[in-house]
């Protein structure tokens, strides 16, 4: 089957059309900067395109990709969307057909990724208006981990705020955890359900997740995708008492905090240089000092929280690196894995450090053809 896979962003449409016969992507691009200077970068086989396009909205975004994918001769086959949806709460353990429930139940939860889910709400209302006669598909980050134990999810507040309002550990990053889950278990030649593995995903957005025979156990990101490790802008973790000390001290509002937590903490903040960890690392080297902090506390923390994943699993076979950086960056790993020496990774009887590449994408096409019915 040819699935179109979608993943859109506030500003951003990332596609690619996918053969879930063998995996392959036959095209794959992005419109970035949409409502400001819009432009397609797209790639099919070794030829690359560039250009500058006309797209005030997700609407016209997707009409881009649309004529871009005639264009290239591949928009004939398509048979489905798949659209990456990052939050569907305690709802969706799995990937769904969208409804006008299954959009309900989106919006419900965009007040827990406010970054995230109105952004894929537009770009799924973009799809069925570009695209009306395929099956449009919502693959959430949240579905793998809703096999979490109640202890695992539920934080130390009062009873009466899970009930009423939903207020849990919910994780995310689940597709690619689930995808680097099963190519783990191939490469070491094992069913999954023989495994306790920790993925490390690290990018921009960060998170681990303690995958026990199979299933995710727990994992570091909590309510919204703001909890855990230090990532590219946002803080990770924090005492809570800061948001208090902030609000109350400094007249912070909610807006404020907002944008202060999600988008100008994390290496940006710790470094006042970039929220890149390339361009980190290259100015680390340089003796630039901020940068040096930066790297140090994220691989710290990164360290920190994978150990303390550790009670959720019976043994450790291996701790995978995946994501952008997990998958590139050979001075962070080794950073990370040495905060770790108290598990003796590599050597014998220990358990393995390994790198996994995710591939999300061909994740949500095969969910995308189980759930249109092939």
């Amino acid at each position: 089957m040819l699935v179109l896979v979608l993943n859109c962003g506030s500003s951003s449409v990332k596609f690619a059309v996918i053969n879930t016969g063998n995996g392959i992507a036959s095209v794959s691009g992005s419109v970035e900067e949409i409502g400001v200077s819009a432009r397609l970068k797209a790639q099919k086989g070794a030829e690359v395109f560039k250009r500058n396009v006309d797209a005030p909205n997700h609407s016209s975004a997707l009409a881009v990709i649309q004529n871009f994918l005639k264009e290239a001769g591949e928009d004939s086959g398509i048979a489905a969307v798949g659209h990456r949806v990052v939050h569907g709460g305690e709802k969706f353990s799995k990937s769904v057909l969208i409804n006008s429930d299954v959009l309900r139940v989106i919006e419900e939860c965009s007040a827990l990724a406010p970054l995230h889910n109105p952004p894929n709400l537009q770009g799924i209302a973009a799809a069925q208006k570009n695209f009306p006669n395929l099956a449009q598909v919502a693959v959430f980050d949240t579905a793998f981990h809703g096999s979490l134990p109640n202890y695992a999810y539920l934080y130390g507040l009062p009873y009466w705020l899970y009930e009423e309002y939903k207020i849990r550990r919910y994780g995310f990053h689940g597709s690619s955890h689930r995808f680097v889950a099963k190519k783990t278990a191939e490469l070491l030649a094992k069913k999954p359900e023989e495994l306790c593995l920790v993925i490390a995903h690290l990018g921009n957005g960060c998170s681990a997740t303690a995958v026990k025979f199979g299933e995710s156990a727990d994992t570091t990101l909590g309510l919204t995708p703001l909890e855990g490790m230090v990532m590219g802008t946002r803080c990770g973790s924090i005492d809570p008492g800061i948001i208090l000390h902030l609000s109350k001290s400094l007249g912070y509002d909610s807006e404020k905090l907002n944008k202060l937590l999600n988008k100008e903490s994390g290496l940006l903040g710790l470094s006042g240089i970039s929220s890149d960890m390339r361009i980190l690392l290259e100015k680390a080297a340089e003796g630039e000092e901020r940068a040096k902090i930066a790297v140090e506390v994220f691989c710290y923390r990164a360290a920190k929280e994978i150990a303390s994943l550790m009670p959720a699993l019976p043994k450790l076979d291996a701790l995978v690196f995946t994501g952008g950086i997990g998958e590139n960056s050979e001075p962070i790993r080794e950073k990370i894995l040495s905060h770790l020496k108290i598990f003796k990774f590599g050597e014998s009887g220990g358990p393995q450090a390994m790198v996994v590449p995710t591939n999300e994408e061909l994740l949500i096409a095969m969910d995308t053809e189980a759930v249109a019915g092939g």
